[in-house]
């Protein structure tokens, strides 16, 4: 390949790469074309980006940026993979891609995220950690907390009231029943 090819492949590589600071390596060498398609459909869907690229041309393309880490020591050709809502989603979805018995040869290589190097292990663990939605409804949660709380020390002695009042007057009114009931019935008899 000549120095005139490498330097357009790079640059369409950094045109597409541009934006992207945090993502997953895989490896899909070896995958049959209906397996290949398969996969990328079901990471379109999710809405993930999967590119094919030579390790050398995607070192030289984000050269200076955050995902330049991700690329350090690989070799040979690796699957870029990066979108979704956030990257612990990311790295759930690439991880339940790597077990499942489906996509056998899709294999986590490693990845990149705040342009720290991970390894497959770390993305694997990285993937048990609860998304942004998760950390949003504890964060909601943690913060309503207290409010909650006190609404229900505020609330609570004056429903206990309102329940032991209520109770009292029912206890009046059957007390009051039965009399009432004697006296209506004297009442109808003499007329």
């Amino acid at each position: 390949m000549s120095k005139y090819v490498k330097s357009l492949i790079t640059q369409d590589l950094a045109r597409r790469l541009q934006g992207v600071e945090d993502a997953v390596l895989v490896n899909v060498i070896g995958m049959d074309a209906s397996k290949t398609y398969a996969l990328r459909k079901t990471l379109r869907e999710k809405n993930i980006h999967l590119l094919v690229v030579k390790s050398s041309l995607a070192r030289r393309a984000t050269q200076g940026t955050r995902l330049s880490a991700a690329f350090e020591g690989t070799q040979g050709s690796v699957a870029v993979v990066w979108g979704c809502e956030d990257f612990v989603s990311l790295a759930k979805e690439v991880t339940a891609l790597d077990k499942s018995a489906e996509f056998k040869l899709f294999e986590t290589r490693g990845g990149v995220m705040d342009g720290d190097r991970l390894t497959a292990e770390r993305v694997a663990e990285i993937s048990k950690w609860p998304n942004r939605t998760e950390q949003l409804s504890l964060l909601m949660g943690q913060i309503l907390s207290p409010g909650r709380q006190l609404c229900g020390a505020l609330l609570g002695p004056g429903g206990a009231l309102a329940s032991q009042i209520e109770q009292k007057s029912k206890d009046e009114d059957q007390a009051d029943g039965p009399a009432d009931a004697g006296g209506e019935a004297a009442a109808e008899a003499a007329s």
